[in-house]
């Protein structure tokens, strides 16, 4: 029998929030004795630091460029064939999304979008292709809070919950193994909003208690040297961590208790991590002082933890891996081989290391306050943006100057910016072909790079 595929994923998580990364405090011990019993990818980057865009790159294995959704609020085109039409259709799953969608509202945010799903019922057709359970807001930041909100089933009915919102989602997946009635495998993806900051409140909302609980908080070294808001939002966000972990052990004894676990697969990660405002105050962005949206570590790395079927033994990957093979990993699973009609490769072939000569490096777009790309391998990191393109309005450029470059052999924190010193200009070289491989690889364009 197919294996049952529950795909848990967290938004705007740190890798190092996880025990099992090198967290000191007992944050995750449910996701770490995942990782005992599972594959564990050390080094795991998101192809896109925004959320809307990761997501559609989760929903149709291909790059944002592609599909149109290089930017938050756009929509998923109807035209590409998804994750999950290809589980339905392709390997009899029944399916269930629950949580944030974030795909189905055209237009700024800051204007009145042309579709707008952000607080309603997300029709059928606009819900990629699952067909099956349904507990979902398009922008959950919108229909909730820390505390409190709601979503809306498979008829469009508007179902609210109160609690913390994380257990009240954890909830909703609950209660659809309670309904499974076995008779076809099945696919659940649990698409949680935190960590992420409350938008609103500009504010990250642990449970109740969390500043108190994870006062003895150890600030990661660049959060550390940086500043920008973590020292406030620390707990909160470790608390917020702590809550997804909590779930996930929910969750887990919950397929235990139905029969289910021994014959499921569990796959946890986030889009994209956070730097807590210390990376974006620079003189490309005019100000603009976010989350993510840049190329360090601090919001490229994310957990990668995939446990159950073929992925067992306790066993971690040191090699660099790209959440862009999700999508094609979990269709792997379910005996479906989409070929090169999805971007990234099976996390199955890594972890197996049955292609030795695989790149070791990854690519990531990074759009909305900046235009950018860059390419990270185990020894370095370099980065380009492209100068006087806003990236709410264009997804690529044909044009991109140097940005940063970092030499992680000796900074592996990302605090010193090289891609002027021209004791790296060979090095840089390098790295800028590499780059653009990797850029018309994805866009089928070769732009110029040029120094600034």
């Amino acid at each position: 029998m197919k294996p049952n595929i529950i795909f848990f994923f967290s938004d705007q998580q740190r890798w190092d929030t996880c025990g099992c990364y090198g967290q000191p405090l007992d944050i995750t011990p449910n996701l770490d004795h995942l990782a005992e019993e599972g594959v564990k990818f050390e080094y795991a980057f998101t192809p896109q630091p925004v959320c809307g865009p990761c997501r559609a790159l989760f929903q149709t294995g291909k790059y944002p460029t592609e599909t149109g959704c290089f930017r938050n609020n756009l929509m998923l085109p109807g035209d590409i064939k998804t994750l999950g039409e290809y589980m339905e259709q392709d390997a009899g799953y029944e399916t269930a999304y629950i949580g944030k969608w974030h795909l189905a509202s055209d237009g700024e945010l800051e204007k009145k979008p042309v579709i707008d799903h952000t607080t309603t019922a997300i029709p059928l057709e606009l819900r990629g292709g699952y067909t099956g359970f349904w507990r979902t807001s398009d922008v959950l930041e919108f229909t909730s809070h820390g505390y409190d909100g709601f979503v809306f089933d498979e008829n469009n009915q508007r179902i609210d919950f109160i609690g913390y919102r994380a257990d009240c989602i954890n909830d909703f997946a609950l209660k659809y193994l309670d309904q499974y009635d076995g008779n076809k495998p099945f696919f659940m993806t649990i698409s949680f909003i935190e960590p992420h900051h409350q938008n609103d409140h500009n504010h990250y909302e642990g449970p109740e208690g969390s500043k108190e609980k994870y006062a003895d908080f150890v600030l990661p070294k660049d959060l550390e040297v940086l500043g920008g808001n973590a020292a406030e939002e620390y707990p909160d966000y470790l608390g917020q961590c702590a809550s997804l972990d909590e779930n996930l052990g929910r969750l887990i004894a919950k397929l235990k208790e139905k029969g289910l676990y021994e014959n499921t697969v569990i796959l946890y990660a986030s889009d994209h991590g956070s730097h807590f405002r210390t990376r974006n105050q620079d003189e490309h962005l005019n100000g603009y002082d976010d989350y993510k949206r840049s190329c360090h570590d601090g919001c490229l790395r994310v957990p990668l933890i995939v446990a159950g079927g073929p992925f067992r033994g306790g066993k971690t990957v040191d090699a660099l891996v790209s959440t862009a093979g999700i999508p094609k990993t979990l269709l792997a699973l379910a005996g479906v081989d989409v070929g090169d009609d999805m971007i990234g490769e099976n996390l199955l072939d890594v972890a197996e290391g049955t292609n030795p000569n695989r790149d070791n490096e990854v690519f990531a777009q990074i759009s909305e306050s900046r235009v950018g790309r860059c390419i990270r391998t185990p020894e370095f990191t370099y980065s380009v943006y492209a100068p006087g393109v806003h990236g709410g309005i264009a997804g690529a450029s044909d044009c991109y100057a140097d940005d940063f470059l970092y030499d992680l052999r000796i900074d592996p924190h990302q605090l010193n910016n090289v891609v002027k010193d021209t004791s790296y200009d060979e090095i840089k070289k390098k790295l800028r072909e590499r780059l653009l491989v990797w850029i018309e690889r994805a866009e089928g364009v070769r732009p110029r790079i040029v120094n600034e």
